[in-house]
């Protein structure tokens, strides 16, 4: 049975992250991506981006005051009840401004420093995605009702289908493509989404076998990490049984986890 706080946490990352997605959504500008290389439609984005902050951030202080806050925008606050929201308001910001469907945004929810709760919505690809520590993961789209989210059965690595993502630092980024080149001779193909959320999502989802990247933030990967371990993925940084992190994230089904991570080990794809 869920713990009715965790539920409770649940419930309030689901409506904070669907109000926040409708909010992106219906006020982006249509003729953003036509301006996509001018400094005033990345202002736009911004605005766009921390008017959904302050909407998650102040629905969590209308209903529960007491608890901390940590978001990609700014805010932070330490709290006094033992859960910290990790608030990603606008995650695959280039694909928003692009006018490309692959951003969403992720609410989760820590109580005393492990996530018990998070949400993803992913609004123009119509899916809302969700789990609960002990719960699985669950999804909400173009099919009828809830659909509880397995990762694939795992193929051979050779025949894994493996997504990933590049900073914006360019030798950070040099680094990152080579790990791929070298990486995708012995895989069935690379993705590059652009959105941590939804990659971590997709691996929930069976879209991914594995899913990998160097330099996320805890709002990046807190709620996409916890549905896919709750769809039956396996997450870690560099080495087995340790949390996500900057250094490295990898989520992948269990028999690609393993041989996928030996891999991006012997490539040196983490932090120096």
């Amino acid at each position: 049975m869920t713990d009715p706080l965790h539920a409770e946490l649940l419930d309030l990352a689901r409506e904070a992250a669907r109000r926040a997605g409708e909010l992106l959504r219906d006020g982006r500008p249509a003729d953003l991506a036509v301006a996509a290389t001018k400094s005033s439609s990345v202002d736009v984005v911004t605005e766009m981006d921390i008017a959904a902050e302050k909407l998650i951030t102040g629905l969590i202080a209308e209903r529960r005051p007491d608890d901390g806050v940590l978001g990609e925008e700014g805010a932070s606050t330490a709290g006094s009840s033992g859960v910290r929201w990790v608030i990603d308001p606008l995650d695959g910001t280039v694909n928003y401004l692009y006018g490309l469907p692959t951003w969403a945004v992720s609410v989760a929810a820590e109580q005393d420093g492990v996530t018990v709760a998070g949400a993803v919505f992913a609004p123009m690809r119509g899916e809302a995605y969700h789990a609960v520590l002990g719960g699985g993961a669950w999804a909400t789209g173009a099919w009828e009702g809830e659909r509880r989210l397995a990762c694939r059965p795992s193929p051979p690595l050779d025949q894994a289908l493996v997504s990933t993502g590049f900073n914006y630092v360019t030798d950070v980024r040099a680094h990152q493509a080579d790990v791929v080149r070298r990486l995708v001779p012995l895989v069935r193909d690379i993705r590059r989404g652009g959105s941590a959320a939804i990659d971590l999502c997709d691996v929930a989802a069976g879209r991914l076998d594995g899913y990998y990247e160097r330099g996320l933030h805890p709002w990046d990967l807190a709620a996409g990490a916890l549905i896919a371990r709750e769809a039956g993925a396996l997450t870690s940084a560099r080495h087995p049984g340790t949390s996500p992190s900057n250094d490295l994230t990898v989520a992948a089904s269990p028999g690609v986890f393993t041989p996928l991570l030996a891999l991006l080990d012997e490539f040196g794809a983490w932090h120096d």
